[in-house]
């Protein structure tokens, strides 16, 4: 059925109210909307006045009310972020714990470790450090990577000494002079450093491409592949540079060979420390094992008369 077009509000009295001060509201508001028209239009001054005063008094209100909103508001996202603080919770307590065991543990081999080197009374060599020296200059654009370091025969520094840095291998001492010496460093393709993997341990050889990079060939029996990001230290192995400094960082992703970035760059360096060559430890004397002795024949027994 279609409402009627009479839309007289009868004989509600509620509803004549209603209606009568909605008219009033309406005409007050377009009065004080013409007021303030006038106002801004022809004294801007006093306009500019009653409205910073009106801003005034309205501030609070208005703070208090968008604080009563965004408390509102943040109920939901609270109520998430209890939740997921408590799982975080028992998860951080979970990894706690694990890694409690794990640090038990490993204190457990570093005392069984301690135990079994003065049970077997094994001396570590470590290489010496001879000079701290600067590196006043390095080649950069020709084929061959060298550079000299202003410290030389005088202050100990002699022919295939380790060079280092504070983040790790820069080469070894080439030749020397009185009070200079000419150091290869690791980009050099004549420079060849046996290696191993941080994290197992794999065997490699990090060979200098001369453009600032480093080839690392694996020289594992099996397939190794190697992955960005991957670590490379001195293995110690046949002398000259000691075991366990830091010497590059894999690039790219590659299977039995990759490209590797030293983690010393020589034009960066201002000092550099000259250690002396590292000498592996001896392989154990094998001791001779004695003959048996020849076990006598037993003598018959003397006949009685």
């Amino acid at each position: 059925m279609a409402p009627p077009r009479n839309r007289r509000p009868g004989f509600s009295r509620r509803a004549q109210y209603s209606l009568f001060a909605g008219y009033v509201v309406a005409v007050a508001g377009s009065l004080v909307g013409a007021v303030l028209l006038a106002l801004s239009t022809l004294d801007p001054v006093a306009f500019a006045a009653l409205r910073a005063s009106v801003a005034e008094v309205s501030t609070p209100l208005s703070s208090g009310l968008a604080g009563i909103g965004r408390g509102i508001g943040s109920i939901p996202s609270g109520i998430g972020s209890y939740f997921a603080v408590h799982d975080q919770n028992a998860a951080l307590r979970k990894q706690l714990a694990a890694q409690h065991a794990l640090f038990l543990r490993a204190r457990s081999l570093s005392y069984e470790n301690r135990r079994l080197l003065a049970l077997l009374q094994v001396r570590e060599r470590i290489s010496e450090p001879v000079v701290t020296a600067r590196l006043v200059s390095s080649s950069a654009s020709s084929t061959r990577r060298v550079a000299v370091l202003n410290a030389g025969s005088w202050q100990g520094v002699a022919s295939g000494q380790p060079v280092r840095g504070p983040e790790g291998l820069i080469g070894r001492v080439l030749e020397t002079g009185p009070n200079s010496a000419r150091v290869l460093l690791l980009t050099d393709p004549e420079s060849v450093v046996p290696v191993r993997r941080t994290r197992d341990g794999i065997p490699a050889l990090a060979t200098g491409r001369g453009d600032g990079l480093i080839d690392v060939k694996s020289v594992a029996l099996t397939a190794t592949d190697f992955g960005p990001g991957d670590v490379f230290v001195t293995s110690g192995i046949g002398g000259i540079y000691p075991p366990d400094v830091p010497v590059a960082r894999v690039l790219h992703r590659g299977r039995d060979a990759s490209i590797a970035r030293a983690f010393t760059q020589a034009d960066t360096v201002d000092y550099a420390l000259v250690q002396r060559a590292f000498i592996p430890p001896a392989p154990p004397i094998p001791v001779p094992t004695p003959a048996p002795k020849p076990v006598a024949a037993p003598r018959p027994p003397k006949k009685k008369p």
